[in-house]
């Protein structure tokens, strides 16, 4: 495989870059390092499947160049993480939207393989769960600014089937619920190594909101290895996939297991979403994906417990 990964210097897409180079796959990786890090490849530098440069998909010329290159396109490059999305609402929905429309447009004129990342957001308060992907869409108001974040990736998953139905551009949309695992910090929200980072340093665990809100979160590994056999399955192809683990854990109880895998004595501390983000922020009380569709197509089942994912991320903090 010759593979354009859009966002590889970030934390899902350093891993895929990684797990394709081992595969003795060439790749070639545009990144802007808006949220990603050069830390996250730098490792890689003088492998001879490896190519790069620091640049935004924005950027017509760099993305027309890279894709003639290649056969299959991973696109990852997005606004990420709650906090950097209501930090910067006008940067993330020119990235989400106008930089997809570019990957798409010129990944069809050599019909490329397109596997659009997607995410649980597109589901925002469904009362549904666990999550199906032909689940009805509900969110807020378009004053409160993560709603933004659902939207455009919804634009993204239109974009793309657009692209399928119209130009039979093979594509494959999945939609990732809370991947995490070593390399993903906490600087834009993400809980996991947020509340190992305090845990390790002693300083207290700070939930937002009243701990109550349920999440399910995947080892990275497991999600590469789905979304790579995803790609080498035609009937996946036009298709939408929910990826992740069924393993849900309350917010509140993560924290008590990082405070006991790590034997910290921190204290937890709550701290209201408005405070945390901005006012009027709404959360979801509960999140689980239905993973139905992606075991039916390809025979997946997430391999990493919650305590093995927290014990590799512990770890690496560690070191």
């Amino acid at each position: 495989m010759k593979a354009l990964v859009t966002g590889g210097a970030g934390f899902i897409g350093s891993h895929l870059v990684e797990t394709l180079l081992a595969r003795n796959d060439e790749v070639w990786v545009i990144d802007d390092l808006s949220t990603g890090r050069y830390e996250n490849i730098a490792h890689l530098e003088g492998h001879r499947g490896f190519h790069y440069t620091v640049d935004t998909i924005l950027d017509e010329r760099v993305v027309r160049e890279f894709m003639s290159k290649v056969d299959t396109v991973f696109h990852l490059a997005a606004a990420v993480g709650v906090a950097y999305i209501i930090e910067n609402p006008l940067k993330s929905l020119e990235t989400n939207i106008r930089g997809t429309e570019i990957v798409l447009k010129h990944a069809n004129e050599g019909k490329r393989t397109t596997v659009m990342f997607s995410t649980s957001e597109i589901y925002g308060k469904a009362n549904s769960q666990p999550c199906k992907e032909n689940d009805d869409r509900i969110l807020g108001a378009t004053t409160i600014s993560r709603w933004g974040y659902s939207d455009s990736k919804a634009i993204d998953e239109f974009l793309s089937l657009a692209y399928h139905r119209e130009k039979q551009l093979p594509v494959v949309i999945v939609r990732c619920f809370n991947t995490c695992g070593t390399r993903q910090t906490g600087q834009y929200g993400m809980v996991i190594p947020r509340f190992v980072k305090q845990a390790l340093l002693g300083h207290p665990l700070t939930i937002y909101g009243d701990g109550k809100q349920t999440r399910c979160f995947c080892d990275v590994s497991d999600v590469i290895r789905g979304v790579l056999a995803l790609v080498e399955t035609p009937a996946a192809n036009g298709n939408i996939f929910n990826i992740g683990t069924a393993e849900e854990v309350t917010i509140e109880d993560l924290a008590k297991r990082v405070k006991r895998m790590t034997a910290s004595a921190s204290p937890i501390e709550y701290i209201p979403y408005e405070k945390a983000y901005e006012q009027g922020f709404e959360d979801m009380h509960r999140r689980v994906p239905d993973l139905t569709k992606i075991r039916e197509t390809i025979g997946y089942e997430p391999k990493v417990s919650l305590d093995q994912l927290l014990e590799k991320v512990i770890a690496h903090f560690k070191s």
